[in-house]
């Protein structure tokens, strides 16, 4: 089975209204779907340009304030979803609960169905800056077109996590992240990669580009998209099917080949996942 991904790589800069927002939504959807593709990805945190909106004094909304847009990104993305036909990865968007904010991927399938992935390692900016709490529990998604688990920025640094969800049959993990350097972007990027060499997973991962000037923590931006696979033959030698220009408003798409994954962990150059020494370490 093969599917069609593509990811945007989310130019961040101030607006004045909520339509604006779906304005450039729906022109990264549209462009998705004249490429046929079946999952988009959009980057973590791609609705704090909403809070660039303001208030009535013209001053910039809190993290605080994102949670009272939810509704209308989900009606949102969930009407792109059902229009086009894609599984839209939806980035991240913060909400509130329990008196608590949470990062959460929002997974929107085309049937109306929306799923959840709250992030599980919460940087120290997060917590210290937003207050962010983590979330518990990790969860892979079941479409017709494969097992997908989406883990956000951070996440993709702990291998164990990634060795859950394959564990769970996720065959496609999709990484939205946000990193305001090189440095941090390099940790996301050079992770990516590791995780699917250890895993034989595809990873699919982009991150926010531009600026919000008028928004807290998020003033610089460093993003590209990627679409990784395992260093195998069969596969590209640096193990890139396709990949974004650095901190360009962008989208790049590319085709996974499932049954291509299967036999290279099957009879592939070398068999990581099979290959685990679960005599020496624990397993999930």
């Amino acid at each position: 089975m093969k599917l069609r991904v593509s990811a945007v790589q989310y130019h961040l800069h101030t607006i004045k209204s909520f339509a604006e927002f779906a304005q450039q939504v729906e022109h990264y959807i549209k462009t998705a779907a004249e490429f046929e593709a079946d999952f988009v990805l959009f980057p973590e945190f791609v609705t704090t340009q909403l809070l660039s909106i303001g208030d009535s004094q013209g001053n910039a909304l809190s993290i605080h304030n994102l949670p009272d847009f939810t509704e209308q990104y989900c009606l949102l993305f969930t009407s792109l979803a059902q229009q086009t036909g894609m599984h839209i990865i939806g980035g991240t968007h913060v909400i509130r609960e329990d008196e608590r904010l949470y990062n959460v991927a929002h997974l929107f399938y085309p049937n109306g169905k929306i799923a959840r992935q709250p992030k599980l390692h919460i940087t120290p900016t997060e917590v210290k800056e937003w207050n962010m709490a983590a979330g518990h529990e990790i969860d892979v998604f079941e479409t017709e077109k494969g097992t997908i688990a989406i883990l956000t920025c951070y996440d993709i640094e702990f291998p164990e996590i990634v060795r859950m969800v394959r564990a769970k049959g996720a065959d496609v993990i999709f990484c939205p992240s946000c990193t305001d350097d090189r440095h941090g972007f390099y940790r996301v990027r050079y992770t990516s990669h590791a995780r699917a060499i250890e895993n034989q997973v595809y990873v699919v991962t982009t991150g926010t580009v531009g600026s919000l000037p008028t928004v807290d923590f998020m003033r610089a931006n460093f993003g590209q998209a990627a679409v990784i696979t395992p260093n195998d033959i069969p596969f590209p030698p640096g193990g890139l099917l396709a990949e974004g220009e650095i901190n360009h408003d962008m989208i790049i798409t590319a085709d996974l080949d499932l049954e291509l994954l299967y036999r290279v962990r099957e009879r592939g150059s070398v068999t990581t996942w099979r290959d685990r020494r679960t005599d020496l370490y624990p397993d999930w």
